[in-house]
C-alpha cells in the first residue's frame, strides 16, 4: 500500500472506533437516567431477563452451527487452499461482531424502555429523547463494529503476509478481498438466525397474546392479566432490536465488501479504500443527524425523526463529494470522479425515496392504511383482502425506484457505480437503525406504563410514540429490503467477475464477456434450472418460518387458555400469571425451527454450484434476488399496513376499540404479524447468505463442478 492508502485506512479505523465510543457514551448516559417506581422496575426486569435469556440460548444454538462451518473452512485451508484459513478467521470475526451488535442493542433497549416510560411523565420530547438515544446506541454500534471489523482484518492480513502466517499470493489485494468475504458470510449467517429465531419468538408470543387476550378474553393489549404479555414485550426486543441490528449490520458489511471487490477492478487499491471512507464520512454525518431529533410537546415525532434522516443524508452527500475528488484517481478511463459522486448521490436519493414510499403505504395518515381500516367495517375477510392488495401494490413504486437507481448508477459509473450507490445507501445505516430501534423501545415503554397503572396523560404520550414507532419499523424494513437487494446485486456482479478470474487461473473458459462485462446465458438449461430454483427458494424458506410462528402461537394459546381456566384469580387481579412459562414455550419453539432454514440457505447454492457449475449459480442468485426482494416488500408492507389500520381504528375511527371493525382489524393484524416481522425480514439475510457463500466457493465451483462453464 502507498502512504496515502495507509493513511486513509487509519482514518476509517478512527471513525469506526469513534462510532463504538459514541455508542458506549450514549449507553452510559441512558443507564444513569431514573427508572421509576418499584412496579415499573419489576416489569422491566422481567422483560430484560427474558430477552437476555433468549439471546443467550439463541447464540449458543447458532454457535454450534457456526462452529461446524468454521471447522470446514479450516479443513479447506489445511488440505485445499491456505487462503481458507484467513476466510475462516474472517468468518468468525463477522459472526462474533454481528452477535455483539445484537447484544448491545438488546442491552440498551431493555434499559431504555423503563426510562422512556419514566421520562414520559415530563412530556413528549423527554420520552422521545430517551427512546431515540437508546436507538442511537445500537445505530452507532452497528456501523462502528462493521467498519472497524473490516479495517482490523485488513491490518491482520497484512501482518499475516509479512510474518508468513498466510502464504503471499501473486495478487495480495485479491487474496485480501477473498478473505474479507468470509466476514460477510459470518455476519449474514448470524443475521439470518437472529431474524428467523427472533421473528418466530416475537410473533409467536404476539399472535398468541392477541388471539386469547384481546379476542377471547376481551382484555386490552399489554394487560398484566395476560400470561403472554411479558413474552410479547420480550419479543419486541429479540425480533425488532437484535434482529434488525444484525440484519443491517450484515447488509452494511457485505455491501462494503462487494464495493471493495468491484472497486479493485476499476481503481486498484484506491477503489478498495474508497468504500471504507464513504462509510467513515457517513459516521461523522450520523453523529450530527442524531442530535437534531427533537420535538415540541404538541409536535409530530415522525417529522423530528425524518429531520434527523434528512440532515444525515445531506451531510453524507457533502462528505462523499470531498472523498470522491480527494481519493479516486482523476485519470481513470472507465469511471470519473464525478461519475462516482453521481452514483453515491443516487444511492442516497434511493434510500430517501424508499423510506417515503414505505411511509405512504403504512402510515395511519395516508390513504392505503385508512382504506384497510374502512374495509374492516364489513368484516375480517374484506380487511385481509384490502391488506393483501396494498402489499401487492406497494411493490410497483418500490421496483420503479430500484430500477431507476440501478440505471442511473450504471450510467454514472458502470458496474462500480451500482456498488457505490448501494454503499451510499447503506451509509445511512446508523441513523436508520436508531430510528427503527426507537419503535420497540417506545412500544415496551407503553406496555410498562399500562401494566404499572400510570396516569392516562403518560399513556397518551407513549401511545403517540408507539404509533410513530409502528410506522418507523415499517419504513426501516423497506430500507432494509432495498439495501439487501442492492447489496445482493453488487455481490452478484462481483461473483460474475470472480468466476472469470478463477477460470483464468486454471486455464479454462469462463463466462462470455460483452462490453467488458461477464454475461450469463439464461437460455442455457443449467442456468435456467438455477434461475427457477432461485426463484422458488424464498417461497419455501418463508413457508418454514410462517409455520414456525403458527406452532409457537399455538403453544402460547394453549398455555394462556390453561392459565385462565385453572388460575381463576388472574382475571380478578388477585393471582399473578405464570409469565415465565410463556417465555419458555416460545423460546423453545423458535430455536427448534432454525435448522431447516439454515440448511436451505447454506446448502442450496453449494449443491447447484458443484452439480451445475458457476453459470447456473449466477442464474440461481438472480432468481432468488428478484423473487425474494418483492416477496419481502409485499409481506412487510401488508403486515405494517394491517398493524396501523388496527391502530387507526383504536384511536376512534369506525367505532374504536371493542367495535366489530376493531375485532376484524385485530384478525388482519394477526395475519400480518408473521409477514412483517418474521418471514419478510428473514429474506434479507437469506438472499445475502446465498451470495456470500457463492462468492466464497466460486473458485471451487469453477474447478470441481460437474458442469463446465
Amino acid at each position: 500500500m502507498t502512504i496515502d492508502a495507509s493513511l486513509y485506512q487509519a482514518i476509517a479505523l478512527i471513525c469506526g472506533l469513534f462510532a463504538i465510543g459514541g455508542s458506549i457514551v450514549y449507553y452510559l448516559k441512558i443507564k444513569k437516567l431514573p427508572t421509576g417506581n418499584e412496579r415499573m422496575n419489576f416489569i422491566a426486569d422481567a422483560i430484560r431477563e427474558g430477552a437476555m435469556a433468549y439471546l443467550s440460548r439463541q447464540n449458543k444454538t447458532v454457535a454450534m452451527f457456526a462452529a461446524v462451518i468454521a471447522v470446514l473452512f479450516f479443513a479447506l485451508g489445511m488440505y485445499v487452499d491456505p487462503t481458507w484459513i484467513g476466510i475462516a478467521i474472517a468468518f468468525i470475526v463477522g459472526a462474533v461482531f454481528s452477535a455483539v451488535a445484537g447484544y448491545m442493542g438488546m442491552a440498551v433497549t431493555t434499559l431504555g424502555n423503563v426510562r422512556t416510560a419514566e421520562a414520559a411523565k415530563k412530556g413528549l420530547n423527554a420520552a422521545l429523547g430517551v427512546s431515540f438515544q437508546a436507538g442511537t446506541v445500537m445505530g452507532l454500534a452497528v456501523v462502528g463494529l462493521g467498519l472497524t471489523g473490516i479495517v482490523v482484518l485488513i491490518y491482520w492480513y497484512n501482518y499475516a503476509m509479512e510474518t508468513g502466517l498466510l502464504p503471499s499470493g501473486a495478487d495480495r489485494i485479491t487474496s485480501l478481498l477473498q478473505m474479507i468475504a468470509g466476514m460477510g458470510f459470518g455476519a449474514s449467517l448470524i443475521a439470518m438466525f437472529a431474524r428467523v429465531g427472533g421473528g418466530i419468538f416475537t410473533k409467536g408470543a404476539d399472535v398468541g397474546a392477541d388471539l386469547v387476550g384481546k379476542i377471547e378474553a376481551g382484555i386490552p393489549e399489554d394487560d398484566p392479566r395476560n400470561p403472554a404479555v411479558i413474552a410479547d414485550n420480550v419479543g419486541d426486543n429479540v425480533g425488532d432490536c437484535a434482529g434488525m441490528g444484525a440484519d443491517l449490520f450484515e447488509s452494511y458489511v457485505v455491501t462494503l465488501i462487494a464495493a471493495m471487490i468491484l472497486g479493485n477492478f476499476v481503481f486498484g487499491i484506491y477503489g478498495v479504500i474508497f468504500p471504507l471512507l464513504i462509510a467513515a464520512g457517513a459516521i461523522v454525518a450520523t453523529v450530527f443527524g442524531v442530535n437534531v431529533v427533537k420535538v415540541k410537546e404538541k409536535g409530530d415525532p415522525m417529522a423530528a425523526l425524518w429531520k434527523g434522516i434528512l440532515v444525515t443524508a445531506v451531510l453524507s452527500g457533502i462528505t462523499f463529494a470531498v472523498i470522491c475528488f480527494a481519493v479516486l484517481p482523476g485519470d481513470n478511463p472507465e469511471v470519473s470522479q464525478l461519475g462516482a459522486f453521481g452514483a453515491s448521490i443516487v444511492g442516497l436519493v434511493v434510500a430517501l425515496a424508499i423510506v417515503q414510499i414505505t411511509d405512504y403505504f403504512t402510515s395511519t395518515k395516508k390513504k392505503p392504511v385508512q382504506t384497510i381500516a374502512e374495509a374492516a367495517k364489513t368484516g375480517a375477510g374484506t380487511n385481509v383482502i384490502a391488506g393483501l392488495a396494498v402489499g401487492l401494490k406497494s411493490t410497483g413504486p418500490f421496483a420503479i425506484v430500484i430500477v431507476l437507481g440501478i440505471f442511473l448508477a450504471f450510467k454514472f459509473a458502470g458496474v462500480f457505480g451500482v456498488a457505490v450507490a448501494a454503499m451510499a445507501m447503506l451509509s445511512l445505516t446508523g441513523i436508520i437503525v436508531a430510528v427503527d430501534t426507537f419503535g420497540p423501545v417506545s412500544d415496551n415503554a407503553g406496555g410498562i406504563v399500562e401494566m404499572s397503572n400510570m396516569p392516562k396523560s403518560v399513556r397518551d404520550i407513549t401511545d403517540k410514540l408507539d404509533a410513530v414507532g409502528n410506522t418507523t419499523k415499517a419504513t426501516t424494513k423497506g430500507f432494509a429490503i432495498a439495501s439487501a437487494g442492492l447489496a445482493a446485486l453488487a455481490l452478484l456482479l462481483a461473483f460474475a467477475q470472480e468466476v472469470n478470474i478463477a477460470a483464468e487461473k486454471i486455464g479454462v473458459a469462463g463466462l462470455a464477456v460483452v462490453g467488458g462485462l461477464p454475461v450469463i446465458n439464461i437460455m442455457e438449461p443449467a442456468v435456467l434450472i438455477g434461475l427457477l430454483i432461485g426463484g422458488v427458494l424464498p417461497f419455501v424458506f418463508s413457508a418454514y418460518s410462517m409455520m414456525a410462528v403458527a406452532k409457537a402461537a399455538e403453544g402460547i394459546i394453549i398455555e394462556v387458555r390453561r392459565q385462565f381456566r385453572t388460575m381463576k384469580g388472574i382475571m380478578k387481579g388477585t393471582q399473578k400469571p405464570d409469565y415465565a412459562r410463556c417465555v419458555d414455550i416460545v423460546t423453545k419453539a423458535s430455536l427448534g425451527e432454525l435448522l431447516v432454514p439454515g440448511l436451505l440457505a447454506v446448502g442450496t447454492p453449494l449443491v447447484i454450484g458443484f452439480a451445475l457449475g458457476p453459470a447456473a449459480v449466477g442464474g440461481f442468485l438472480a432468481g432468488a434476488l428478484i423473487s425474494g426482494q418483492f416477496i419481502a416488500v409485499f409481506m412487510s408492507t401488508s403486515g405494517g399496513a394491517w398493524d396501523n389500520a388496527k391502530k387507526y381504528i383504536e384511536r376512534g375511527a369506525f367505532g374504536g376499540k371493542g367495535s366489530d371493525a376493531h375485532k376484524a382489524a385485530v384478525v388482519g393484524d394477526t395475519v400480518g404479524d408473521p409477514l412483517k416481522d418474521t418471514s419478510g425480514p428473514a429474506l434479507n439475510p437469506m438472499i445475502k447468505i446465498l451470495n456470500t457463500i457463492s462468492l466464497l466457493f466460486v473458485a471451487l465451483f469453477v474447478k470441481y463442478s460437474l458442469h463446465l462453464i
